[in-house]
């Protein structure tokens, strides 16, 4: 029995998708920790926003440990990280434009940041 790509794309989303893992990786960054998001252009894939490389930002919550997309995409391994959600000012994000009470909220591989000192 043959199977088309929306049948399996189907049968993915139903079992969800994920790509986080059962595997121990020390976290880099806590809860509270101030970041900066590394100023980095790769070639190829990556899940980094543009708009938000040289942003600093505020770790709000770990995620746990998933497979990093960016070496996964290209065959690479999978390069197990923590993902944070990461809070940002809209005025650090957007600049004058960004409203005084707005805030954005990204998720963020460990690979895309430094920690303020």
């Amino acid at each position: 029995m043959s199977i088309n790509a929306a049948q399996a794309i189907g049968a993915s989303n139903s079992r969800g998708g994920s790509t986080k893992l059962d595997v121990e990786v020390a976290p880099r960054f806590a809860a509270g920790q101030r970041i900066r998001v590394r100023k980095i252009n790769p070639a190829g894939h990556t899940r980094m926003p543009q708009y938000l490389r040289g942003c600093e930002g505020v770790i709000a919550q770990d995620f746990g440990v998933f497979v990093f997309p960016d070496t996964h995409a290209h065959g690479g391994d999978q390069k197990p990280q923590h993902v944070y959600s990461v809070r940002f000012t809209a005025k650090e994000v957007w600049g004058r434009e960004g409203g005084e009470r707005d805030v954005l909220l990204v998720d963020v591989w460990d690979d895309y940041m430094d920690a303020v000192p």
